[in-house]
């Protein structure tokens, strides 16, 4: 997992040629002003934005899950976000089978750590990675780039 802000990207575009992609077409955007969808940003990277009212801890940790095929790259572009993490070596609990066609898995295992992400902070989650986003209170924007392995 990399945390950090959307000012240092230049280090991150280095290690997968999609993130490069990725962080040139926030680069040429107002984040805010990002209606809510999904979109193809070339193949291999896609792009879903997505604006809503933060849950409960409780909430999404019913949906904490990883990734067999994809990276995520989650941005905060407004709001404050607090996301469940552990890495997935420690999980044993599973939660129902892998789902191929959404490629995610969930676990019912305690998270290790909690952190926030707020305006232009982005969080990358490999397969290893087992998170459970937007926990809050308050109205969260969100970027999540799919990066195909």
């Amino acid at each position: 997992m990399v945390i950090d802000t959307l000012s240092n990207v230049d280090r991150y575009k280095v290690l997968n040629p999609l993130f490069k992609k990725a962080f040139d077409y926030i680069d040429q955007k107002d984040l805010t002003q990002l209606e809510d969808g999904k979109y193809d940003i070339t193949e291999g990277l896609k792009l879903i934005v997505n604006t809503g009212t933060g849950m409960t801890e409780e909430d999404s940790l019913k949906k904490f899950e990883c990734h067999d095929e994809y990276i995520d790259i989650q941005i905060c572009a407004s709001g404050l976000e607090t996301i469940a993490w552990k890495p997935r070596e420690k999980c044993s609990i599973p939660n129902g089978d892998y789902d191929t066609d959404r490629d995610r898995r969930f676990f019912n295992d305690k998270p290790d750590i909690f952190f926030q992400l707020t305006n232009n902070q982005f969080a990358i989650f490999y397969p290893e990675d087992v998170h459970a986003p937007m926990i809050g209170n308050n109205e969260i924007k969100k970027l999540v780039f799919k990066v195909k392995i």
